[in-house]
Formats: structure tokens, sequence, C-alpha cells
């Protein structure tokens, strides 16, 4: 005899642990009122970085990210023209229709959450890799090299 030691499907979570970790770090960095909030900030934002990041660092975040999030990063195709930081936040404004200051709010708290899954080597990386202004959303410094 087997037994399925599955959960029955109204006990099981849609999204895996992680995710939810994840979610809910948005959801309190970004003090939003609830967890849809918070994941529609998650998939803006990601699906955005996934236009913009490219190589290596694009599969090392990837596989830094829980499942749900690295999905969302991969399934766009990256866009032959790199963004600002600047010009990013504006695109993802247009896309959804949220003012400025809510895009920019969104971003900075999906890049904290993300930052914590990659670590602090791999987003010096990637910010090496996008032209400048991502630092900033990043809640780092924007260094120049000297001239």
């Amino acid at each position: 005899m087997t037994t399925d030691v599955r959960a029955p499907l109204g006990y099981q979570q849609p999204y895996g642990t992680a995710y939810e970790q994840m979610l809910e770090k948005v959801r309190y960095e970004g003090a939003y009122p609830t967890r849809e909030r918070a994941e529609e900030a998650v998939r803006l934002v990601l699906e955005g970085l996934g236009r913009q990041l490219t190589g290596d660092e694009r599969v090392d975040l990837a596989a830094c990210l829980p499942l749900e999030a690295a999905r969302a990063l991969t399934a766009q195709i990256p866009s032959p023209q790199p963004m600002t930081g600047w010009t990013f936040v504006k695109d993802l404004a247009t896309r959804s229709g949220a003012s400025l200051a809510t895009t920019r709010w969104d971003t900075g708290s999906v890049f904290a959450a993300v930052a914590t899954c990659a670590g602090p080597d791999l987003i010096t990386r990637i910010l090496h890799q996008l032209p400048t202004g991502y630092a900033l959303l990043f809640g780092r410094a924007e260094l120049t090299p000297a001239a």
C-alpha cells in the first residue's frame, strides 16, 4: 500500500518557503500593506532587471534567488540597449502605471531583498556590469573611478 504524504491541495503553499521569506522581507522593507502588493513589486522589478542583466551575473543571480523569483528574472530577454538606473526606474513606472516615487521605492525594497540573497560580492559584480545609477537603487554609494 502506498501512502501519499503530500499535504492536501487546500493546505499546500503556492510558493516555496524561500520565496515566501523573500516576499515577507520585501513587504517589511517596503512597508507594503499586503503580501500581494509586495509580490507585484518583486515581479515588476525582477522582470525589469532581467531585461538589463546578462552573462554570468544573470546566471549567478538566478541561482541565488528563490525559484519563483529566478523565473521572473530569467523569463525576460535582455535588452540590447542598457538603461541607467534612473531610466530603469522610469521604464518600470511607465510599464506599471505607478508614479516615479512609488516605483523608486519598489525598486529599492526589492533590491534590498535581492542583495540579501546574492551577497555583496555578486552585487558588486552586477553593479560593474550595469550602467551608472544602480548602486543607489541597491542602497550603495555610487562610486566613480578617479580621472
